[in-house]
């Protein structure tokens, strides 16, 4: 490894090998001979004068890329394309003429593009079902665990951990959801020449408009797409990069989501991410556990949703038929968005396998808590035994005023059932009173909310995606 150059940390430290693969050069200049042998091969059946010995000779060279000589000549011509196109012809001196016929350079350039993002998309969909799957897990698992809720972060009525864990979950279903669709709406540029009309091979094929109409739809399915685009300039719709990056920020944003909240867990000592036995919290203070892989997830989430605005940008400022100055931005900012959206996913698989609650820790705070969300109930009691209700309303309100006044302000335990039970207004014991502190009578229909989730929204969702299911991720901490 050479240390006196710029490496991307997210090659380096987040993204899989896998996604880094689809990215490659390699994988481009391997896609863009696919793309050439698919053109000849549609030109050939139907009817130009292309040959099965140069199509063959074409396949036989399609993996060994010469590289030394396509960076020689583009040293020379100063453009990608056409010093590929002159390495693969040196490799293939029958086929040499007929490479690229026809074609611009945006035939290999954007089909590759949209074959290398449809790929990037099955990984990510992959990994997101699998989190989803560890989800269901937890929160199967722990959906009777009374826990206190909070809304503005302040002390709210008791759920329970699993419940939680379902708001996690469906917000990544959302994303699921939206990365089908916007999928399973990709489609291939084709090859439609150089502003989109096949002008080229009007020529080609003599005006035969039936064997051109033929053209776009015989590449695609040798592609392994169900169609190309029916219209374009010389590009495909820069729209398109839009659509999947918004379904990646879309991704990121459930991510930092889910990740904030195990933070806030962590510093409430109820829940914690996996800590390695050696792993090192702080270099001066030797006791920190800090939540290291949340942390990266909400950082290399804010990239990636910011990063969703650079297609918008490229998308709305395009003129006419297709403008250059997409071409860099593409190169960094869809890869990127894909690669850090990838090493997001595998923290996330990550922190939820290895997943520690403490429930001695979740009931103490919620049971400091319980005896004001138990007051309802208490003051039913207290009418039922002859008491009258909005006297004992205003009773538990100042009560409630006390001892929230002992608590802060004396940094005394919560007393508002001794409170209670010295106030003859009520006629409960304490031990009466305490007959209501039971957690499970106050988080509402939380469990079987879990349990009717699951079953009839998550389990169908990974019955359907089984042959994806049990992948685990390796980080880079």
């Amino acid at each position: 490894m050479s240390h006196d150059k710029y490496v991307s940390p997210l090659s380096e430290r987040y993204a899989s090998k896998e996604m880094q693969y689809v990215f490659s050069p390699d994988k481009k200049f391997r896609t863009w001979r696919r793309l050439w042998i698919a053109l000849a091969e549609t030109e050939k059946e139907l009817g130009l004068p292309i040959t099965a010995e140069q199509i063959e000779e074409l396949k036989a060279n399609a993996e060994n890329v010469n590289y030394d000589v396509a960076k020689e000549r583009e040293r020379i011509v100063r453009h990608d394309v056409m010093a590929h196109v002159y390495a693969y012809g040196q490799q293939c001196p029958k086929a040499k003429g007929i490479i690229h016929l026809g074609a611009t350079s945006c035939y290999v350039g954007d089909n590759t593009d949209m074959i290398v993002m449809a790929e990037a998309l099955e990984i990510v969909r992959k990994k997101l079902v699998n989190v989803i799957s560890e989800l269901a897990g937890f929160a199967e698992e722990y959906k009777d665990l009374p826990t206190l809720a909070f809304t503005h972060f302040q002390p709210a009525q008791p759920t329970t951990v699993g419940k939680r864990a379902t708001l996690w979950i469906q917000e990544f279903a959302m994303d699921l959801e939206d990365l089908e669709y916007v999928k399973g709406t990709l489609k291939l540029l084709g090859s439609k020449g150089t502003t989109g009309t096949q002008a080229s091979f009007l020529e080609l094929f003599e005006g035969d408009q039936e064997a051109i109409d033929k053209i776009d739809p015989m590449i695609a399915k040798k592609l392994g797409f169900e169609a190309c685009y029916p219209v374009s300039g010389q590009t495909y719709s820069r729209k398109v990069d839009t659509r999947i990056l918004n379904v990646l920020a879309g991704i990121a944003a459930s991510a930092h989501k889910f990740s904030n909240d195990i933070r806030l867990l962590q510093h409430l000592k109820e829940v914690e991410e996996p800590f390695e036995p050696s792993q090192i919290g702080s270099s001066a203070m030797a006791y920190k556990r800090n939540p290291m892989r949340s942390e990266r997830i909400a950082s290399l989430s804010r990239y990636v949703m910011i990063d969703a605005l650079n297609p918008a940008v490229t998308s709305a400022t395009q003129w006419f038929e297709r403008t250059l100055d997409d071409s860099a931005n593409k190169r960094l900012s869809v890869p990127e968005g894909f690669l850090a959206i990838d090493g997001i996913l595998d923290l996330c698989l990550n922190v939820v396998d290895g997943l520690v609650v403490y429930p001695k820790v979740i009931q103490k705070r919620l049971m400091a808590e319980l005896p004001f969300m138990a007051t309802e109930n208490i003051m039913m009691d207290a009418v039922k035994a002859g008491g009258d209700r909005q006297e004992l309303h205003e009773r538990i309100r100042e009560l409630s005023m006390e001892a929230g006044r002992n608590v802060k302000e004396k940094g005394l335990d919560n007393n508002l059932l001794e409170l209670i039970a010295k106030d003859p207004a009520f006629n409960l014991t304490l031990d009466e009173l305490k007959e209501t502190m039971d957690p499970a009578k106050y988080v509402g229909r939380a469990p079987i909310q879990v349990e009717a989730y699951l079953k009839e929204v998550i389990r169908p969702l990974l019955e359907n995606n089984q042959d994806v299911l049990g992948m685990k991720a390796q980080i880079c901490v």
